[in-house]
This record gives structure tokens, C-alpha cells and sequence, in this order.
């Protein structure tokens, strides 16, 4: 696992040092200012593709020429079972958006005292993300 997580944060930026993936994530993020699309998954979210992938290819298509495979359960492999139908499990942590509201990138630039500011929508305070570099504390 070590090394695909490498592979994957040089996938994202072919000069970084780091080895993890979740700290990568906090670098591209905070250091280069990327949005959350242009980082790197979360450990979590590539060890739950790795699983998906593993059991497709290690399992699903090395016994693609057997007449009856003998597969284990896709429930053990970033699977699960609704209403009889199998979806994939993106991550088991929580998303960040949700339970991290700080961490959203808002636009506003001063004053934010208006109810036409993000921050102020969501009620919370604006932070160094904000264009406005938590400067207008509310």
C-alpha cells in the first residue's frame, strides 16, 4: 500500500517528498492553495479502490475461465449490499465538507457582515481560506 500511495501523491504533484497520501492532501491543499478536486484521495478513499480493483483483478478475472467461480464476498473487498444491489463504498471516514465546514473556500472579499456573504449564510466565521484571508471577523 505504501507504494501505490506514493505513486498516487506523484500522480498529483511529480515534485513532492511526501510518502502519504493524507499528507500530501494537506500540502496541495494548504501550501499550493489546489481546490479538494485537484488533491489527492484520502488514504482511506484509495485503500477502498484498491480493494475494489484488487477484487476484480485478483478475483473476478482470474477465474473468468471457470465455468462456476468460486468468488468471495464483495462485501469484504469496498463493497456493499442495497436493496440487493451492489455499490461501492467510496470512503468509511466522514466527508470533510460536512463535518469540516471551516475548510470551505468562500469568496468574500471584505465585510463580511451581509447575509449576501457565504460565511455569514453558513454562520460561521471566515478563515485564512477566504478571499478575504479572515480578515472582516464577524
Amino acid at each position: 500500500m505504501s507504494l501505490l500511495e506514493r505513486f498516487v501523491v506523484l500522480l498529483y504533484d511529480s515534485n513532492s517528498p511526501c510518502n502519504i497520501v493524507n499528507g500530501a492532501r494537506k500540502k496541495l491543499f494548504a501550501g499550493k492553495g489546489k481546490t479538494v478536486e485537484n488533491i489527492p484521495p484520502t488514504q482511506d478513499a484509495l485503500l477502498q479502490h484498491v480493494r475494489r480493483a484488487t477484487y476484480q483483478g485478483g478475483h473476478i478475472w482470474s477465474q473468468s475461465l471457470l465455468l462456476q467461480p468460486k468468488l468471495p464476498s464483495p462485501s469484504d473487498w469496498g463493497w456493499r449490499s442495497v436493496d440487493n444491489c451492489w455499490h461501492p463504498v467510496w470512503t468509511t471516514i466522514p466527508d470533510a465538507a460536512k463535518c469540516c465546514p471551516e475548510l470551505k473556500r468562500y469568496g468574500c472579499r471584505t465585510g463580511c457582515l451581509t447575509r449576501r456573504c457565504k460565511c455569514v449564510k453558513d454562520n460561521i466565521p471566515c478563515t485564512s481560506l477566504c478571499a478575504c484571508d479572515g480578515e472582516c471577523r464577524q
